[in-house]
C-alpha cells in the first residue's frame, strides 16, 4: 500500500498538481504542504457503524454513501480553521460532485440553527447539514481536534486522513483525489 500511496502522489503531480505548471494557488498549496499532510494508510480501515443526524434530526448512516468516494470532514461551528476550510469543501462538491461526495459532520454541540448560520456566512450551499451531537463517530474514529478530513473509498473504508485545514478545492487536492479514484 505504501508503494500505491507514492504512486498516487506521483500520478497527482503528473496530472495537475505540478507546481511548475499549475496556477499560483496550487503552487502555494505545495509549498505550504496542504496535501503533504494527507496520510495514506497501508491498509484500509473499516468505518464504525454509528448513526449521525441530519438537520431535521433524521438518522443518517455513512453507509448511505457506500459505492462512492467520500471526503468526510469533521468540523464545528466554533472552529476557526473550519470556517476557513468549509468554502473550499463546498466548492470541491461543486467541482467534483459527480465523482465523489463531500460529507461534513459537525461534531459535538452544534445546533442546526448554528450550522445553518455558519453555512450562510461562509457561502456554503452544496453541503448537507449532518451532526454527530455526542461526538460518538468522532471518538470512534480517533478524531482529537478539528478539522479532520478522512478520505473514504467506495467500500466504506478510510484510506487516508488529513489533520488540520486544507484548500480542498485547489488543483493539488483535486489531482490527488482524482488519482485516488482512478486506481
Amino acid at each position: 500500500m505504501l508503494r500505491l500511496s507514492v504512486a498516487v502522489l506521483y500520478t497527482a503531480l503528473a496530472i495537475g498538481a505540478n507546481a511548475a505548471r499549475a496556477d499560483i494557488g496550487a503552487a502555494e498549496a505545495l509549498r505550504e504542504g496542504d496535501m503533504r499532510k494527507l496520510a495514506f494508510h497501508q491498509v484500509a480501515i473499516a468505518l464504525p457503524d454509528i448513526m449521525l443526524v441530519d438537520g431535521a434530526d433524521v438518522p443518517v448512516s455513512l453507509a448511505d454513501w457506500r459505492g462512492q468516494w467520500v471526503v468526510l470532514n469533521f468540523w464545528a461551528t466554533w472552529c476557526a480553521p473550519c470556517r476557513k476550510e468549509m468554502p473550499a469543501l463546498d466548492a470541491l462538491q461543486g467541482e467534483m460532485g459527480a465523482q465523489l461526495a463531500v460529507v461534513p459532520v459537525a461534531t459535538g454541540r452544534n445546533s442546526v440553527q448554528g450550522i445553518e448560520k455558519f453555512f450562510a456566512e461562509a457561502g456554503v450551499t452544496r453541503l448537507p447539514v449532518l451532526r454527530d451531537p455526542r461526538s460518538a463517530l468522532a471518538r470512534a474514529m480517533g478524531v482529537m481536534g478539528l478539522p479532520v478530513t478522512v478520505i473514504v473509498n467506495p467500500e466504506g473504508q478510510e484510506v487516508a486522513r488529513l489533520i488540520g485545514d486544507a484548500d480542498w478545492n485547489s488543483n493539488t487536492a483535486r489531482a490527488v483525489l482524482a488519482a485516488l479514484m482512478a486506481r
